[in-house]
């Protein structure tokens, strides 16, 4: 592993922390805004400008796990609170919600991914 991917990663996971409490932070504003974490999470990868294929799809998977584990944290469904309960009922989301954390998963993707070369 290069200097460059370790780098990656660790602004990953700073983008993804930071992400969830500005995500909450944001909601308290009255602000839906779930597509921080993954678009955070693929800004702080890209400031690595690393050229490895594996830090876009790691970002990605983060971001798509993120994006759920704060929805499920910050709006959890009214019935039953646990994490089993939400993600067996994902599809019960409101489509912007979705749509949002589809986003943002492209998002951290896609900006690290385009320091490749071709």
């Amino acid at each position: 592993m290069t200097k460059q991917f370790i780098f990656g990663i660790v602004g990953a996971l700073l983008g993804a922390v930071l992400g969830h409490f500005v995500f909450g932070w944001a909601l308290r504003q009255g602000f839906y805004a779930m597509i921080l974490p993954g678009a955070l999470i693929g800004f702080g990868a890209s400031v690595a400008r690393c050229q490895h294929l594996a830090l876009p799809i790691f970002c990605a998977v983060l971001a798509l796990v993120v994006s759920l584990l704060t929805e499920w944290r910050f709006r959890p469904f009214v019935t039953d609170k646990s994490l089993a309960y939400f993600l067996t009922h994902v599809h019960q989301l409101k489509p912007v919600g979705l749509a949002m954390m589809a986003v943002g998963t492209a998002l951290a993707f896609w900006l690290p991914f385009r320091f490749r070369r071709s």
